[in-house]
């Protein structure tokens, strides 16, 4: 994508200064340094990877054109996913006839040592069943949920991060959450009533995003 070399040692503010004096290695620095997250979020909207390229090139590309529009009010990298997120959901917006496929990363799971060993046969095979359970459930929500959903359950991001990306206050992003996570155990009670806690499966997808905790 970008010829880069890594300095982390500079702070993102400087490197923007830099970059809105002309400097092109400070982009790609910046780029190095945030590249890999861009493409895991992105990830979890697309399967193709070369689409994934397609939509990280786009995102770094606004990013380049729209820097001098960021206030620094927050930090860069929540207006980076902003942009991102955007990125993400217009191209499904735009490819409609496709169905979107969430994917998310197996290993973030609520899945214990002390539940399945993942070495064993036994182990991969729920492990699949996990992600394909969840993946399915959280695709089939509305834009909203699954996207609030993807930044709390899988980026792992604060309460405080997430209204920043999103732009919507403190409060929403609380009652948004609160809802995608009812949304998504209504999803499991009515097509996997067999895994709603107290079941197996569901002690370990369902907990996982329906009844995680309120840390912010």
């Amino acid at each position: 994508m970008f010829a880069l070399k890594r300095n982390p040692e500079t702070s993102d503010q400087d490197l923007i200064a830099a970059i809105l004096d002309g400097s092109e290695p400070a982009f790609g620095t910046l780029v190095d340094r945030y590249k890999d997250r861009v493409f895991r979020l992105l990830g979890r909207y697309c399967r193709d990877q070369v689409e994934c390229e397609d939509l990280a090139q786009d995102v770094f590309l606004k990013v380049f054109r729209k820097l001098h529009t960021f206030q620094q009010e927050s930090a860069f990298f929540t207006w980076l996913y902003r942009i991102t997120v955007n990125a993400a959901t217009d191209h499904i917006s735009r490819a409609s006839h496709r169905r979107l496929r969430l994917v998310e990363d197996e290993s973030m799971l609520d899945v214990g040592p002390d539940d399945h060993d993942a070495a064993t046969p036994a182990g991969q095979l729920m492990a699949t069943e996990l992600a394909r359970v969840t993946r399915e459930i959280v695709a089939s929500l509305p834009e909203k949920y699954r996207t609030i959903l993807v930044l709390r359950e899988f980026e792992d991001l604060s309460y405080t991060e997430i209204a920043s990306v999103l732009q919507i206050q403190l409060g929403t992003v609380e009652s948004r959450l609160f809802r995608a996570r009812k949304r998504f155990r209504e999803q499991l009670e009515r097509t996997h009533p067999e895994l709603v806690p107290g079941g197996e499966l569901a002690d370990k997808t369902g907990a996982s995003v329906a009844h995680r905790g309120g840390e912010r």
